[in-house]
């Protein structure tokens, strides 16, 4: 130990850049030197994204910080960037880039329509506002991001961010086609219900009276395949459904993440949207 306290600080940061952030942090409780070394802004420089520049340049508000450490420790606590338009934080532990996509982000159909549609804010919400579905037949929600924006050959999750009002009606009618696309690939598609986790048991029920009809309407939607997915409760009180997942790669693609039901013709309201939220899958 003695030896290695003996290396030159610069020395020791050059070897804590290739650990984790996780692994940082513990070394700087190995001995004086070793924490001069781990909490220098040459090691926590190499922890942020390459883009970092851009991103606390696009914060909003601006971000004041006095070392690389403790930015990093800001973006792990997620800041709104592209005029408040879009949530970015970083994974504490591997230093993995996320996103969430407000509903203003989202190419909603007839949002602009009051009619249909409501923007308002909410105390709960991080955005400015979300969007509420008053009452309309046809739902699609739409995002779109680079994979360029992302952390380079990782596995990604896309997840709606939702709430269902107390009077929500006809959201589960029909399931909803959930779909995931990257560039020119195959469209990825999967069926989802919009309503709250119910208990076993009348899940159970519901299999046995309803289960032919719900595959036929499941047919209907996706073709028979994927999964059948629900919301499920987030630690920040919002619900959260999976539309589909996506590997990043290395080169610049498009990736397309959706919702829609426009094949039940029927009304349906009470639906209020967050946002879209893009988290590596481990």
């Amino acid at each position: 130990m003695e030896l290695i306290n003996a290396l030159p600080e610069d020395c020791l940061s050059s070897i804590l850049c290739f650990t984790s952030p996780q692994d940082a942090c513990r070394s700087s409780k190995v001995s004086p030197e070793f924490q001069s070394a781990a909490d220098s802004d040459a090691v926590w420089e190499n922890f942020l994204p390459y883009d970092y520049r851009r991103i606390v340049a696009e914060s909003v508000p601006a971000l004041q910080f006095s070392s690389k450490k403790e930015l990093y420790r800001m973006l792990c606590d997620s800041v709104l960037v592209d005029g408040g338009r879009k949530r970015f934080n970083l994974e504490k532990q591997s230093g993995m880039k996320c996103y969430e996509l407000s509903a203003r982000d989202l190419s909603i159909t007839w949002s602009s329509e009051s009619m249909y549609w409501a923007w308002t804010p909410l105390p709960e919400s991080r955005f400015s506002e979300v969007a509420v579905l008053r009452t309309m037949s046809w739902l699609e929600i739409q995002g779109k991001i680079n994979t360029q924006m992302l952390t380079p050959n990782t596995k990604y999750g896309a997840y709606l961010v939702l709430k269902l009002s107390d009077r929500a009606f006809g959201l589960d009618l029909m399931p909803s086609e959930v779909s995931v696309q990257v560039g020119n690939k195959e469209e990825c598609l999967n069926t989802a219900y919009l309503r709250r986790q119910r208990n076993s048991h009348v899940e159970l029920m519901e299999r046995l009276m309803f289960g032919h009809r719900t595959e036929a309407l499941k047919s209907m939607v996706a073709g028979g395949g994927g999964e059948v997915r629900l919301p499920a409760e987030r630690e920040d009180g919002w619900l959260e459904i999976e539309i589909g997942e996506f590997f990043s790669g290395e080169k610049s693609e498009e990736v397309k993440m959706g919702l829609k039901e426009v094949k039940g013709h029927h009304l349906k309201g009470g639906l209020i949207v967050h946002g879209i939220e893009i988290r590596p899958k481990h």
